[in-house]
Protein backbone atom coordinates (compact mmCIF):
# COMPACT_ATOMS: atom_id res chain seq x y z
CA UNK A 1 0.00 0.00 0.00
CA UNK A 2 1.43 3.36 -1.02
CA UNK A 3 2.07 6.06 1.57
CA UNK A 4 0.63 9.58 1.21
CA UNK A 5 3.12 12.39 1.65
CA UNK A 6 2.80 16.10 2.12
CA UNK A 7 3.16 17.81 -1.30
CA UNK A 8 6.68 19.08 -2.15
CA UNK A 9 5.91 22.48 -3.70
CA UNK A 10 9.41 23.31 -4.85
CA UNK A 11 8.27 24.42 -8.30
CA UNK A 12 5.18 26.36 -7.20
CA UNK A 13 5.29 30.13 -7.68
CA UNK A 14 4.20 32.33 -4.79
CA UNK A 15 1.76 34.98 -5.89
CA UNK A 16 2.20 36.96 -2.67
CA UNK A 17 5.76 36.55 -1.37
CA UNK A 18 5.96 36.47 2.45
CA UNK A 19 7.87 39.03 4.50
CA UNK A 20 11.54 38.09 4.72
CA UNK A 21 11.24 37.88 8.51
CA UNK A 22 8.79 34.99 8.08
CA UNK A 23 11.70 32.77 7.08
CA UNK A 24 13.07 32.64 10.65
CA UNK A 25 11.37 31.82 13.97
CA UNK A 26 10.06 34.70 16.04
CA UNK A 27 12.45 33.92 18.91
CA UNK A 28 15.54 33.73 16.69
CA UNK A 29 18.65 35.74 17.62
CA UNK A 30 18.70 37.42 14.21
CA UNK A 31 15.31 39.04 14.85
CA UNK A 32 16.55 40.51 18.13
CA UNK A 33 19.67 41.94 16.49
CA UNK A 34 17.64 43.52 13.68
CA UNK A 35 15.25 45.05 16.22
CA UNK A 36 18.10 46.44 18.32
CA UNK A 37 19.86 47.94 15.31
CA UNK A 38 16.68 49.56 14.00
CA UNK A 39 15.22 50.78 17.29
CA UNK A 40 17.70 50.78 20.20
CA UNK A 41 21.31 51.29 19.09
CA UNK A 42 22.68 54.72 18.24
CA UNK A 43 24.46 54.32 14.89
CA UNK A 44 24.88 58.02 14.18
CA UNK A 45 28.67 57.64 14.20
CA UNK A 46 28.42 55.18 11.32
CA UNK A 47 25.47 56.63 9.40
CA UNK A 48 26.82 60.17 9.69
CA UNK A 49 30.03 59.24 7.87
CA UNK A 50 28.13 58.86 4.57
CA UNK A 51 27.84 62.26 2.94
CA UNK A 52 28.49 62.02 -0.79
CA UNK A 53 25.52 61.43 -3.09
CA UNK A 54 27.72 60.51 -6.04
CA UNK A 55 28.05 56.99 -7.46
CA UNK A 56 26.11 53.85 -6.62
CA UNK A 57 24.13 54.15 -3.36
CA UNK A 58 25.86 52.17 -0.58
CA UNK A 59 24.21 49.40 1.42
CA UNK A 60 22.22 50.62 4.41
CA UNK A 61 24.74 50.84 7.27
CA UNK A 62 22.10 49.55 9.69
CA UNK A 63 21.78 46.38 7.65
CA UNK A 64 25.56 46.00 7.43
CA UNK A 65 25.88 46.46 11.20
CA UNK A 66 23.18 43.88 11.89
CA UNK A 67 24.85 41.48 9.45
CA UNK A 68 28.23 41.77 11.19
CA UNK A 69 26.82 41.50 14.71
CA UNK A 70 24.77 38.44 13.82
CA UNK A 71 27.75 36.84 12.08
CA UNK A 72 29.97 37.29 15.14
CA UNK A 73 27.20 35.99 17.42
CA UNK A 74 26.90 32.95 15.13
CA UNK A 75 30.62 32.17 15.12
CA UNK A 76 31.26 33.42 11.57
CA UNK A 77 34.06 35.96 11.30
CA UNK A 78 35.57 35.83 7.80
CA UNK A 79 34.05 38.28 5.31
CA UNK A 80 33.94 35.53 2.69
CA UNK A 81 32.06 33.19 4.99
CA UNK A 82 29.65 35.97 5.96
CA UNK A 83 28.96 36.70 2.29
CA UNK A 84 28.40 32.99 1.68
CA UNK A 85 25.96 32.76 4.58
CA UNK A 86 24.03 35.73 3.17
CA UNK A 87 23.01 33.62 0.16
CA UNK A 88 22.67 30.25 1.89
CA UNK A 89 21.29 30.69 5.43
CA UNK A 90 17.75 31.87 6.03
CA UNK A 91 18.65 34.03 9.05
CA UNK A 92 21.34 35.87 7.09
CA UNK A 93 19.11 36.11 4.00
CA UNK A 94 16.46 37.72 6.20
CA UNK A 95 18.89 40.39 7.43
CA UNK A 96 20.08 41.34 3.92
CA UNK A 97 16.50 41.06 2.58
CA UNK A 98 17.61 39.10 -0.46
CA UNK A 99 20.18 41.71 -1.53
CA UNK A 100 23.49 40.32 -0.23
CA UNK A 101 26.71 42.37 -0.26
CA UNK A 102 29.88 40.71 -1.51
CA UNK A 103 32.80 39.90 0.76
CA UNK A 104 34.79 42.98 -0.30
CA UNK A 105 31.94 45.26 0.75
CA UNK A 106 31.66 43.48 4.11
CA UNK A 107 35.41 43.64 4.69
CA UNK A 108 35.61 47.33 3.75
CA UNK A 109 32.63 48.21 5.98
CA UNK A 110 34.27 46.49 8.95
CA UNK A 111 37.62 48.17 8.25
CA UNK A 112 36.09 51.62 7.80
CA UNK A 113 33.83 51.53 10.87
CA UNK A 114 35.84 49.25 13.18
CA UNK A 115 36.17 51.83 15.95
CA UNK A 116 32.45 52.71 15.88
CA UNK A 117 31.47 49.04 15.83
CA UNK A 118 33.67 48.38 18.87
CA UNK A 119 31.95 51.24 20.71
CA UNK A 120 28.61 49.40 20.44
CA UNK A 121 29.80 47.20 23.33
CA UNK A 122 28.80 49.85 25.88
CA UNK A 123 25.34 50.34 24.34
CA UNK A 124 24.59 46.61 24.33
CA UNK A 125 25.92 46.30 27.90
CA UNK A 126 23.64 49.09 29.11
CA UNK A 127 20.66 47.38 27.42
CA UNK A 128 21.57 44.18 29.26
CA UNK A 129 21.66 46.14 32.53
CA UNK A 130 18.18 47.56 31.85
CA UNK A 131 16.97 44.02 31.16
CA UNK A 132 18.11 43.00 34.64
CA UNK A 133 21.04 40.85 33.51
CA UNK A 134 23.70 42.90 35.33
CA UNK A 135 23.73 43.36 39.12
CA UNK A 136 27.42 44.01 39.89
CA UNK A 137 27.14 41.94 43.06
CA UNK A 138 30.10 39.76 42.16
CA UNK A 139 32.40 40.21 39.18
CA UNK A 140 35.07 37.71 38.12
CA UNK A 141 38.16 38.70 36.13
CA UNK A 142 40.30 36.52 33.91
CA UNK A 143 42.39 36.49 30.76
CA UNK A 144 43.05 34.07 27.94
CA UNK A 145 45.73 33.85 25.27
CA UNK A 146 44.42 34.02 21.68
CA UNK A 147 46.49 33.56 18.55
CA UNK A 148 47.34 36.59 16.45
CA UNK A 149 47.06 36.65 12.67
CA UNK A 150 50.78 35.90 12.49
CA UNK A 151 53.08 32.91 12.70
CA UNK A 152 55.53 32.60 15.58
CA UNK A 153 58.04 31.42 12.99
CA UNK A 154 57.99 34.91 11.46
CA UNK A 155 59.52 36.38 14.62
CA UNK A 156 63.21 37.13 15.15
CA UNK A 157 65.17 37.80 18.33
CA UNK A 158 67.33 40.89 18.81
CA UNK A 159 70.54 38.81 18.76
CA UNK A 160 69.45 37.12 15.55
CA UNK A 161 68.57 40.51 14.04
CA UNK A 162 72.07 41.83 14.65
CA UNK A 163 73.63 38.72 13.13
CA UNK A 164 71.28 38.57 10.15
CA UNK A 165 71.62 42.32 9.51
CA UNK A 166 75.35 41.91 9.04
CA UNK A 167 74.95 38.83 6.84
CA UNK A 168 72.42 40.50 4.54
CA UNK A 169 74.36 43.76 4.34
CA UNK A 170 77.53 41.87 3.40
CA UNK A 171 75.70 39.73 0.85
CA UNK A 172 74.06 42.69 -0.87
CA UNK A 173 77.33 44.63 -0.72
CA UNK A 174 79.23 41.81 -2.44
CA UNK A 175 76.72 41.83 -5.27
CA UNK A 176 77.10 45.57 -5.79
CA UNK A 177 80.90 45.22 -5.91
CA UNK A 178 80.67 42.40 -8.45
CA UNK A 179 78.18 44.36 -10.56
CA UNK A 180 80.38 47.43 -10.62
CA UNK A 181 83.47 45.40 -11.62
CA UNK A 182 81.59 43.71 -14.47
CA UNK A 183 79.91 46.77 -16.03
CA UNK A 184 81.41 46.32 -19.46
CA UNK A 185 80.56 42.64 -19.69
CA UNK A 186 77.01 43.20 -18.45
CA UNK A 187 76.43 45.90 -21.10
CA UNK A 188 76.92 43.21 -23.74
CA UNK A 189 74.87 40.70 -21.79
CA UNK A 190 71.85 42.97 -21.15
CA UNK A 191 71.83 44.77 -24.47
CA UNK A 192 69.83 47.98 -24.31
CA UNK A 193 69.39 47.82 -20.50
CA UNK A 194 71.62 49.72 -18.15
CA UNK A 195 73.23 46.55 -16.87
CA UNK A 196 72.93 47.50 -13.22
CA UNK A 197 69.35 46.31 -12.58
CA UNK A 198 69.01 44.37 -9.37
CA UNK A 199 67.80 40.79 -9.65
CA UNK A 200 64.68 39.82 -7.72
CA UNK A 201 66.59 37.97 -5.02
CA UNK A 202 68.64 41.06 -4.22
CA UNK A 203 65.57 43.27 -4.05
CA UNK A 204 63.92 40.81 -1.66
CA UNK A 205 66.97 40.69 0.58
CA UNK A 206 67.21 44.47 0.55
CA UNK A 207 63.58 44.67 1.70
CA UNK A 208 64.21 42.12 4.40
CA UNK A 209 67.30 44.02 5.51
CA UNK A 210 65.21 47.18 5.80
CA UNK A 211 62.54 45.39 7.84
CA UNK A 212 65.14 43.88 10.15
CA UNK A 213 66.73 47.28 10.70
CA UNK A 214 63.33 48.82 11.42
CA UNK A 215 62.40 46.06 13.90
CA UNK A 216 65.83 46.33 15.52
CA UNK A 217 65.43 50.09 15.93
CA UNK A 218 61.97 49.61 17.49
CA UNK A 219 63.32 47.11 20.03
CA UNK A 220 66.16 49.48 20.89
CA UNK A 221 63.72 52.38 21.33
CA UNK A 222 61.51 50.25 23.62
CA UNK A 223 64.51 49.17 25.70
CA UNK A 224 65.70 52.77 26.05
CA UNK A 225 62.22 53.94 27.12
CA UNK A 226 61.97 51.07 29.63
CA UNK A 227 65.38 51.96 31.08
CA UNK A 228 64.35 55.61 31.47
CA UNK A 229 61.10 54.59 33.17
CA UNK A 230 62.99 52.29 35.56
CA UNK A 231 65.41 55.09 36.46
CA UNK A 232 62.45 57.42 37.11
CA UNK A 233 60.79 54.80 39.32
CA UNK A 234 64.00 54.29 41.30
CA UNK A 235 64.41 58.04 41.77
CA UNK A 236 60.85 58.36 43.11
CA UNK A 237 61.41 55.43 45.47
CA UNK A 238 64.64 57.02 46.72
CA UNK A 239 62.85 60.33 47.34
CA UNK A 240 60.13 58.56 49.33
CA UNK A 241 62.76 56.69 51.37
CA UNK A 242 64.58 59.92 52.24
CA UNK A 243 61.32 61.71 53.08
CA UNK A 244 60.25 58.87 55.39
CA UNK A 245 63.67 58.72 57.01
CA UNK A 246 64.22 55.04 56.23
CA UNK A 247 67.69 53.55 55.90
CA UNK A 248 68.83 52.10 52.62
CA UNK A 249 69.24 48.32 52.73
CA UNK A 250 71.39 46.18 50.46
CA UNK A 251 73.62 47.14 47.60
CA UNK A 252 72.79 49.76 45.02
CA UNK A 253 71.27 47.98 41.99
CA UNK A 254 73.06 48.16 38.67
CA UNK A 255 71.64 50.76 36.27
CA UNK A 256 69.11 49.34 33.79
CA UNK A 257 70.48 48.48 30.37
CA UNK A 258 69.34 50.62 27.44
CA UNK A 259 70.12 47.75 25.04
CA UNK A 260 67.38 45.18 24.36
CA UNK A 261 67.62 41.71 25.82
CA UNK A 262 69.15 39.38 23.26
CA UNK A 263 66.05 37.17 23.40
CA UNK A 264 63.58 40.03 22.87
CA UNK A 265 61.60 39.29 19.70
CA UNK A 266 59.67 41.20 17.06
CA UNK A 267 57.25 39.58 14.61
CA UNK A 268 57.40 40.75 10.99
CA UNK A 269 53.73 39.93 10.25
CA UNK A 270 52.14 41.54 13.32
CA UNK A 271 54.76 43.56 15.14
CA UNK A 272 52.48 44.23 18.13
CA UNK A 273 51.88 40.55 18.93
CA UNK A 274 54.16 38.59 21.24
CA UNK A 275 55.25 35.03 21.95
CA UNK A 276 52.99 33.87 24.82
CA UNK A 277 53.01 30.67 26.84
CA UNK A 278 49.75 28.69 27.08
CA UNK A 279 48.91 25.28 28.49
CA UNK A 280 49.28 23.93 24.96
CA UNK A 281 52.67 25.51 24.33
CA UNK A 282 53.88 28.80 22.87
CA UNK A 283 51.77 30.89 20.50
CA UNK A 284 52.16 34.21 18.70
CA UNK A 285 49.25 36.11 20.10
CA UNK A 286 47.58 38.50 22.53
CA UNK A 287 46.30 38.33 26.10
CA UNK A 288 42.53 39.03 26.01
CA UNK A 289 40.90 40.17 29.26
CA UNK A 290 37.30 40.26 30.49
CA UNK A 291 35.32 41.06 33.62
CA UNK A 292 32.10 39.03 33.89
CA UNK A 293 29.05 39.73 36.06
CA UNK A 294 27.76 36.78 38.09
CA UNK A 295 24.05 37.37 37.37
CA UNK A 296 23.94 36.12 33.73
CA UNK A 297 27.60 35.90 32.62
CA UNK A 298 27.45 39.30 30.93
CA UNK A 299 30.84 40.79 30.04
CA UNK A 300 30.92 44.18 31.79
CA UNK A 301 34.45 45.23 30.76
CA UNK A 302 37.12 44.03 28.39
CA UNK A 303 40.74 44.71 27.57
CA UNK A 304 43.63 43.36 25.54
CA UNK A 305 47.38 43.45 25.88
CA UNK A 306 50.42 41.83 24.33
CA UNK A 307 51.96 41.14 27.76
CA UNK A 308 52.10 37.67 29.21
CA UNK A 309 51.32 38.88 32.74
CA UNK A 310 47.84 39.78 33.98
CA UNK A 311 49.13 42.02 36.79
CA UNK A 312 48.73 45.28 34.91
CA UNK A 313 45.17 44.58 33.70
CA UNK A 314 43.14 44.52 36.91
CA UNK A 315 42.87 48.27 37.47
CA UNK A 316 41.95 48.88 33.83
CA UNK A 317 39.12 46.34 34.01
CA UNK A 318 37.78 47.79 37.27
CA UNK A 319 37.85 51.32 35.89
CA UNK A 320 36.26 50.02 32.68
CA UNK A 321 33.30 48.65 34.65
CA UNK A 322 32.71 52.03 36.29
CA UNK A 323 33.10 53.87 32.99
CA UNK A 324 30.64 51.55 31.22
CA UNK A 325 27.95 51.34 33.91
CA UNK A 326 28.68 54.29 36.20
CA UNK A 327 28.86 51.89 39.15
CA UNK A 328 31.38 49.70 40.95
CA UNK A 329 30.98 46.01 41.74
CA UNK A 330 30.59 45.00 45.39
CA UNK A 331 32.88 41.98 45.06
CA UNK A 332 35.60 40.94 42.62
CA UNK A 333 37.44 37.64 42.28
CA UNK A 334 40.54 36.84 40.26
CA UNK A 335 43.16 34.12 40.03
CA UNK A 336 46.77 34.31 41.17
CA UNK A 337 47.83 36.02 37.96
CA UNK A 338 46.37 39.31 39.27
CA UNK A 339 47.93 39.09 42.74
CA UNK A 340 50.12 42.05 43.72
CA UNK A 341 50.18 44.56 46.54
CA UNK A 342 49.26 47.50 44.23
CA UNK A 343 46.27 45.55 42.83
CA UNK A 344 44.99 44.63 46.30
CA UNK A 345 45.41 48.26 47.34
CA UNK A 346 43.50 49.40 44.25
CA UNK A 347 40.60 47.11 45.17
CA UNK A 348 40.61 48.43 48.74
CA UNK A 349 40.72 52.06 47.58
CA UNK A 350 37.63 51.45 45.44
CA UNK A 351 35.72 49.81 48.28
CA UNK A 352 35.50 46.47 46.47
CA UNK A 353 35.62 43.29 48.53
CA UNK A 354 38.43 41.29 46.93
CA UNK A 355 38.98 37.55 46.56
CA UNK A 356 42.30 37.04 44.79
CA UNK A 357 44.09 33.70 44.86
CA UNK A 358 47.44 33.79 46.65
CA UNK A 359 48.71 30.43 45.43
CA UNK A 360 47.72 27.98 42.76
CA UNK A 361 44.22 28.56 41.44
CA UNK A 362 43.31 24.96 42.46
CA UNK A 363 44.10 25.69 46.11
CA UNK A 364 43.86 29.48 46.53
CA UNK A 365 44.17 29.40 50.33
CA UNK A 366 47.24 27.17 50.51
CA UNK A 367 49.86 29.53 49.08
CA UNK A 368 53.33 28.12 49.70
CA UNK A 369 55.22 30.97 48.09
CA UNK A 370 56.95 33.81 49.86
CA UNK A 371 54.49 35.47 52.22
CA UNK A 372 54.72 38.82 50.43
CA UNK A 373 53.36 42.14 51.66
CA UNK A 374 50.77 42.77 54.36
CA UNK A 375 47.85 42.90 51.93
CA UNK A 376 48.88 39.58 50.37
CA UNK A 377 49.13 37.97 53.80
CA UNK A 378 45.74 39.37 54.78
CA UNK A 379 44.23 37.95 51.59
CA UNK A 380 45.80 34.56 52.29
CA UNK A 381 44.30 34.56 55.79
CA UNK A 382 40.93 35.68 54.43
CA UNK A 383 40.73 32.83 51.93
CA UNK A 384 42.06 30.26 54.40
CA UNK A 385 39.60 31.28 57.12
CA UNK A 386 36.57 31.05 54.80
CA UNK A 387 37.66 27.67 53.38
CA UNK A 388 35.23 26.08 50.95
CA UNK A 389 32.69 28.83 51.75
CA UNK A 390 34.97 31.51 50.32
CA UNK A 391 33.40 33.69 47.63
CA UNK A 392 36.44 32.90 45.50
CA UNK A 393 34.78 29.62 44.57
CA UNK A 394 32.41 31.53 42.27
CA UNK A 395 35.25 32.68 39.99
CA UNK A 396 35.49 29.54 37.88
CA UNK A 397 31.77 29.16 37.31
CA UNK A 398 31.38 32.82 36.34
CA UNK A 399 34.22 33.71 34.00
CA UNK A 400 35.67 30.48 32.62
CA UNK A 401 32.43 29.32 30.92
CA UNK A 402 32.42 32.61 28.99
CA UNK A 403 35.80 31.81 27.45
CA UNK A 404 34.44 28.34 26.64
CA UNK A 405 31.42 29.82 24.87
CA UNK A 406 33.59 32.21 22.88
CA UNK A 407 36.40 29.83 21.94
CA UNK A 408 34.60 26.50 21.77
CA UNK A 409 30.90 27.14 21.04
CA UNK A 410 31.51 30.04 18.64
CA UNK A 411 34.94 28.89 17.49
CA UNK A 412 36.89 32.11 17.97
CA UNK A 413 40.51 30.99 18.40
CA UNK A 414 42.45 33.47 16.26
CA UNK A 415 42.18 37.16 15.51
CA UNK A 416 41.67 38.16 11.88
CA UNK A 417 43.06 41.69 12.11
CA UNK A 418 46.62 42.85 12.78
CA UNK A 419 47.96 45.60 15.01
CA UNK A 420 46.98 45.96 18.66
CA UNK A 421 44.46 48.77 18.11
CA UNK A 422 42.56 46.81 15.47
CA UNK A 423 42.77 43.63 17.53
CA UNK A 424 41.35 45.46 20.56
CA UNK A 425 38.40 46.59 18.46
CA UNK A 426 37.93 43.04 17.16
CA UNK A 427 37.91 41.72 20.74
CA UNK A 428 35.27 44.34 21.62
CA UNK A 429 33.11 42.98 18.77
CA UNK A 430 33.52 39.45 20.13
CA UNK A 431 32.46 40.60 23.61
CA UNK A 432 29.49 42.50 22.15
CA UNK A 433 28.35 39.38 20.29
CA UNK A 434 28.59 37.34 23.48
CA UNK A 435 26.37 39.80 25.35
CA UNK A 436 23.85 39.77 22.51
CA UNK A 437 23.47 36.00 22.83
CA UNK A 438 22.79 36.43 26.56
CA UNK A 439 20.35 39.27 25.93
CA UNK A 440 18.42 37.12 23.43
CA UNK A 441 17.47 34.70 26.21
CA UNK A 442 15.29 37.27 27.98
CA UNK A 443 14.10 39.27 24.97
Amino acid sequence: MSKDFRPWKIDDAQLLPPCVEDYVPKAHLSRLIVALVREALDLSGIVGSYRSALGQPPFDPRMMTALLLHAYASGIYSSRRIAKAAVERADFMMIVAGDPPDFRTISEFRRRHLKALAALFVQVLQLAEKAGLVKLGHVALDGTKIKANASKHKAMSYDRMKKREGELAAEVGRWFEAAEAADAQEDKLYGGKRGDELPDWVADKQKRLERIRQAKAELEAEAKAAAQEEMRRRAEAEERRIAEGRKKNGKRPAPPSAEPNGKAQRNFTDADSRILLTKDGYIQGYNAQIAVDAKAQIIVAHGLTANMSDHGQLVGLLDGIEANLDAKPKEASADNGYLSEPNLQALADRGISAYVATGRAKHPADGKRKIGGPLTQAMRDKLKWAGWRSRYRFRKQIVEPVFGQIKQARGFRQFLLRGIEKVRAEWALICTAHNLTKLARVA
